[in-house]
């Protein structure tokens, strides 16, 4: 299998080296004045999301709602079930911020851009993986907030859930929105130049990877575990993108659903967004000194997904033209 140069992965190590290395300026209180820009990059990420969402595309994939039903169970419920018996068998080996982290992947949305390529390049019906990665994206604000919420209140940290969500919405949603109304205006422009706004919204991602590891970096909250505890969570991350690739699989199959749409369920149902994940922590958790615990689930997961997954849409695609 030849892997495939991935710059964003690279990426994301130069932000986590840069910010080992200088965390000063992505620090709250620092000179870049994270908690700004932070809100601004969520704001630009969002909106460039509605700006390239084809509502044509979103509505051809409505009709099929056994297959939607089964990628929102897989996210919303299969994911923190199985996140909270694997926490129950091997959460004592974690520090509680890397287990909250742990649940915290378990109850986010799929994502949109990833899982719409691999779909596509597996042959896969594009039309569903577009409406059901969006409808997760919506539902999320919704209900990773509420789920995440449980598991604070279980712990004794209660979370402003009305607070949260209105926050999600206006950070989150209202970029969304606006980014769609101005599709008659720009949407043209927008498809003319999707490349380059793909690196706009990857490179500003990365500014928040940045941001969200300088202040535990500051804190000192990484010299107090060590490399150990991130190969153990990488392998209960590959664990967890195992066991619903599995699920998934046996219920396509028990579903009768054509190839097609169960290339669709795998990759969507399957996988969790990195792009809503971080501005959600971010609003969520504040200023937490801990938020990079909290995020590096998903940044593993992330990697996993997009290795593993690239490997399976090009067996798949191989398969379906033979």
């Amino acid at each position: 299998m030849k892997l495939k140069f991935d710059w964003f992965l690279m990426g994301m190590l130069a932000a986590l080296g840069l910010a080992w290395w200088w965390p000063a300026p992505g620090a709250p209180g620092g000179s870049l004045h994270p908690e700004l820009l932070n809100k601004l990059g969520v704001a630009l990420v969002f909106f460039l999301n509605g700006l390239g969402l084809s509502f044509a595309a979103l509505k051809a994939g409505t009709l099929r709602w056994p297959l939607h039903l089964l990628v929102q169970v897989a996210t919303f419920f299969l994911f923190p079930v199985l996140g909270l018996l694997a926490l129950g068998l091997f959460g004592g080996w974690f520090p509680a911020d890397l287990r909250l982290g742990f649940f915290y992947l378990c109850v986010l949305p799929s994502t949109v851009s990833s899982s719409v390529a691999m779909t596509a390049a597996a042959r896969g019906n594009v039309a569903a993986a577009v409406f059901n990665a969006t409808l997760s994206s919506l539902l999320g604000v919704l209900l990773t907030p509420f789920l995440i919420g449980l598991a604070l209140r279980h712990g004794g940290q209660p979370l402003p859930l009305g607070k949260v969500v209105l926050d999600l919405a206006l950070c989150l949603l209202l970029p969304l929105a606006l980014g769609q109304l101005a599709r008659p205006w720009l949407g043209a422009w927008a498809g003319r130049h999707k490349q380059r706004l793909a690196i706009v919204d990857r490179l500003t991602i990365l500014l928040l990877v940045y941001t969200s590891f300088c202040g535990s970096m500051q804190a000192g909250v990484w010299s107090r575990h060590g490399w150990g505890t991130v190969a153990a969570i990488a392998a209960l991350c590959l664990g967890l993108f195992g066991a619903v690739l599995w699920a998934l699989t046996r219920a396509c199959h028990a579903l009768g659903f054509a190839p097609a749409d169960r290339v669709a369920a795998v990759f969507c149902g399957s996988q969790k967004s990195l792009a809503t994940g971080l501005p959600m922590a971010q609003i969520i958790m504040g200023t937490h000194p801990g938020l990079s615990l909290i995020l590096l689930p998903i940044m593993l997961y992330h990697s996993l997904q997009l290795v593993i997954g690239g490997a399976l849409a090009g067996r798949w695609a191989k398969a379906s033209d033979e």
